[in-house]
């Protein structure tokens, strides 16, 4: 009778082990990357340095004095009677964060949620509580290292998407500015 009870016992210390270990694999990844980003907004190259986003079917540069934490998507709750790219409320860190489908928002179809998906929030600095859902997140990018987008007509786009760029592949990358985006009124105005 003891012997499924001592068995048991080791499966759970072996199941708490594994998480600690994955939780302690995280908080070092999370401190790295806080490092990494310290060394950014010290260095010379602040604006050279961003974080790479896919949004549906585009690719984003997000400056990453800007961009605060990234997520998993889980727990979302809907807010009525609210615009169909506003998908709700959720909880970082004891923090309400609006979610906004950046995708919707620009008019291309709604994202798909699945493991990929990730919430970036607005930095804390911008004093805005909101995150946008991205399709996936694509590491750090040297915007340094882009070509200007050639025949990029400035001023016809919004203020917050008035650069991009394309990469050593071809792809075209544009520099989303977060602290323009949330003063837009359209941005702003969530309700029906």
């Amino acid at each position: 009778m003891s012997t499924p009870t001592l068995e048991g016992a080791k499966e759970n210390a072996v199941a708490g082990r594994d998480l600690g270990a994955r939780r302690t694999r995280l908080r070092e990844f999370q401190t790295q990357l806080v490092e990494r980003m310290q060394a950014v907004s010290s260095g010379a190259q602040i604006q050279a340095r961003q974080l790479g986003v896919v949004i549906g079917e585009t690719r984003w540069l997000l400056n990453l004095q800007e961009a605060g934490e990234i997520v998993s998507v889980a727990g979302i709750t809907p807010v009525p009677l609210t615009q169909d790219w506003y998908l709700g409320l959720t909880n970082i860190r004891g923090n309400l964060v609006s979610v906004v489908d950046f995708a919707r928002f620009c008019g291309m179809p709604a994202t798909s949620i699945d493991k990929e998906c990730r919430v970036v929030a607005f930095g804390a600095a911008l004093g805005f509580n909101c995150g946008l859902l991205v399709s996936r997140v694509a590491g750090l990018r040297h915007a340094g290292d882009m070509q200007p987008l050639e025949g990029d007509a400035g001023g016809q786009g919004p203020a917050w998407a008035a650069r991009r760029h394309v990469d050593r592949d071809g792809q075209t990358w544009t520099e989303l500015n977060l602290s323009l985006i949330a003063q837009d009124p359209r941005f702003l105005q969530v309700g029906l």
